[in-house]
């Protein structure tokens, strides 16, 4: 269909769906006018020459159509205004039906949580016991638990209280190849310690390391009893070590402890 606009005489091809957006006002893309495109609506164009488009007098009763194609059911206007009806509550699919809230328990949530909060610091504490047990702000208070769980603590120790009075290193009379190691320790702290793990190394004379061992309490001190009881204030034990020579290299050793 065809119509024209009557300010600047452009016509345009036109549809229904056009027609039915403006209900029959269209504006022209020429001049901008907005005007009626029914009157000028035409199936075809009239032969040319031509300038205008035959416009359409209106008609004094408004035409009667005579032709139904399809005739609505009375009550389709009152089904077409109501909502669509919704879905039975069973007829939908798993994935979307609506589940129960489930009351949440708080409480069982904050008494959870506070239990492997301290299960965690009591693994915390237990990783560093020894730390822990050395220091003087925390030995009093674990020292009150372990005695409500009858636990024992670990003996509390400090190895810088540990002085090395004296040291001396000589041929093993008796086996060749061998080397006496002897020293003197003195417990210079005010509480009574373990036995500590001593730590000797020969080195060279460019301070190289060519030789190490560490010595356990056991290997030094005979006396089960003694080594329980620890090296009490004030102190003294000499021990003695018998090493291999590891050759003319070996010109100086150092003792320490861990």
């Amino acid at each position: 269909m065809y119509t024209q606009c009557p300010e600047c005489l452009t016509i345009y091809v036109v549809d229904t769906a056009t027609l039915g957006q403006g209900h029959g006002s269209v504006r022209c893309a020429h001049c901008t006018m907005v005007f009626d495109a029914l009157p000028s609506l035409s199936d075809t164009l009239p032969p040319e020459p031509f300038m205008n488009l035959p416009v359409q007098p209106p008609a004094t009763e408004a035409p009667r159509l005579m032709q139904p194609v399809i005739r609505a059911h009375p009550d389709y206007a009152a089904q077409a205004d109501a909502p669509p009806p919704a879905p039975a509550r069973d007829a939908l699919p798993t994935f979307v039906r609506r589940r129960a809230r489930r009351r949440v328990h708080n409480g069982r949530w904050i008494g959870g949580c506070a239990m492997l909060a301290l299960l965690l610091a009591a693994q915390l504490a237990w990783a560093n016991r020894v730390a822990l047990s050395d220091n003087p702000g925390t030995r009093p208070l674990l020292a009150h638990f372990c005695a409500a769980l009858r636990c024992t603590l670990p003996p509390k120790q400090d190895l810088s209280r540990l002085t090395l009075l004296s040291r001396d290193i000589r041929p093993h009379p008796s086996v060749p190849g061998a080397l006496i190691i002897s020293a003197t320790i003195r417990n210079d702290a005010d509480f009574t310690q373990p036995y500590p793990l001593i730590r000797i190394a020969l080195s060279d004379l460019d301070e190289n390391e060519v030789a190490m061992r560490r010595f356990r309490p056991a290997e030094y001190v005979s006396d089960p009893k003694t080594r329980a009881a620890g090296l009490a204030p004030g102190a003294t034990i000499a021990v003695a070590f018998e090493v291999e020579d590891p050759g003319r290299n070996a010109v100086a050793f150092e003792f320490g402890f861990e």
